[in-house]
This record gives C-alpha cells, sequence and structure tokens, in this order.
C-alpha cells in the first residue's frame, strides 16, 4: 500500500489528522501532509482517511 496526498486539493478539513495521526498531519496553512507510509495493522485506517476526505486529496494505492 502506498499514499499520495494533493495539498493543492485540500480543504483543511482534519478529517485524515483526526482518524490516522501517525500518517497525517497538517501544515501551517491546514493543508494535508504526508508523515508516513502505512505499517503493518494501518492499512485499514489509511483507507479510513482516504474515504473521509471531502476533497479527495488523499489517494491509497493498492498493492
Amino acid at each position: 500500500m502506498r499514499i499520495t496526498v494533493a495539498p493543492d486539493r485540500c480543504v483543511g478539513a482534519g478529517q485524515c489528522v483526526l482518524n490516522a495521526p501517525a500518517l497525517f498531519d497538517q501544515d501551517d496553512d491546514g493543508l494535508v501532509t504526508l508523515l508516513a507510509e502505512p505499517g503493518a495493522g494501518q492499512e485499514s485506517t489509511a483507507r479510513l482517511a482516504g474515504a473521509l476526505c471531502p476533497s479527495g486529496a488523499i489517494t491509497v494505492h493498492e498493492g
């Protein structure tokens, strides 16, 4: 699994940080930043964060 983020699409809702704080943070402008790729046991959390992103700024690539 791999994650890509598009800060230019981010609206700063923060759902990613609330649901996966080990994987995501927000910069000083409130835009998504990726802290780490998901490790073992974090896959479902990563998928949830991607699904909850209202702007589609988070893409979870399976495989």
